[in-house]
């Protein structure tokens, strides 16, 4: 189904479903996207597993590249799901996902269980970039009804970056207990990688060669200069202008055109959250992600975590 067909179809359910009152509504809705998950897990080759802003948008746009490259698709087409797969069996279905709702279809909240017979690439990045990244999808991009579906502060809110980022739902704490789940459940598994974004920044062919080995590929040099040169900070920011990706609804359209923050394609800054915050106020960020047990995929647990160091 492809991404317009499936947002035309979820718009005449939810319209179905406006006569209910909100907690009912909302219970079914998530439901019904839990349901739409679970489908597509059963039928994914391999699934990407992200929080929301870790840049998985961008490494989207490289492995659609790639694969418009190698198997001569008209540009434009992301990669969504089975879309390629469609035209040539030869790409995988990969199903990108946050996770956000297969746990209202299953009713499974203790552990990832349905994903232990899959092959994942992880895709992780700072939490607290990510946060800050979520605060400005939340303020400029996101849609009010996603907003309540998800816990978010209320449409039109008044809140600032810090109390964002302290918040139990969304904010920082919830980031931390989603890589605390994942650290321990991806060893269970069928197989997985583990990309972290600030190692994509460096080197984001290097990222993309191991992700497209993982998923059964022999790239060539001059494919992944490519792919990394058509994803670039400023060409992103280019296609995004252009709706180059209509096909794939709003993803790579901006909020607001020639409104810096509402753009998908941000600041892709690497520890970038440290310049929004005071010296106490980081004080307290960076000490929540210290007082974690162990390392979350190398981020936290106290002074001897490399990610810690590098971004202090």
């Amino acid at each position: 189904m492809s991404t317009l067909w499936r947002d035309a179809v979820r718009h005449v359910l939810g319209s179905t479903l406006v006569v209910l009152p909100w907690p009912q509504r909302k219970a079914a809705d998530r439901w019904l996207r839990g349901h739409e998950e679970n489908h597509k897990l059963q039928r994914a080759d391999a699934v990407l597993m992200s929080w929301g802003k870790s840049g998985r948008t961008w490494f989207r746009v490289m492995l659609s590249r790639y694969y418009q490259k190698r198997f001569g698709i008209a540009a434009g087409r992301m990669l969504e799901f089975d879309n390629l797969h469609g035209i040539n069996p030869e790409i995988p279905r990969v199903f990108f996902t946050h996770g956000n709702y297969l746990r209202n279809y299953t009713g499974n909240w203790r552990d990832k269980c349905e994903f232990h017979g899959k092959r994942i690439v992880m895709l992780v990045r700072d939490p607290r970039d990510i946060a800050v990244s979520q605060y400005h999808q939340w303020k400029h991009r996101m849609l009010p009804i996603k907003k309540r579906l998800n816990n978010y502060p209320p449409h039109g809110a008044d809140l600032s970056l810090f109390d964002f980022m302290l918040d139990q739902n969304v904010g920082l704490p919830e980031i931390i207990r989603f890589f605390s789940i994942w650290e321990h459940e991806l060893p269970k598994t069928q197989d997985s990688i583990t990309i972290h974004y600030e190692d994509m920044r460096v080197e984001p062919g290097a990222a993309l060669r191991r992700a497209l080995v993982f998923l059964g590929h022999k790239p060539t040099d001059d494919e992944i200069k490519d792919a990394v040169d058509y994803a670039a900070y400023d060409n992103m920011k280019k296609l995004e202008d252009k709706k180059v990706f209509w096909l794939s609804g709003a993803r790579l359209r901006p909020g607001k055109a020639g409104q810096p923050d509402s753009y998908k394609v941000r600041r892709a800054k690497v520890g970038g959250y440290r310049d929004d915050f005071t010296a106490e106020q980081l004080a307290i960020i960076d000490g929540m992600l210290r007082d974690v047990h162990t390392p979350l995929f190398g981020y936290g647990g106290g002074a001897g975590s490399p990610r810690i160091r590098d971004a202090g």
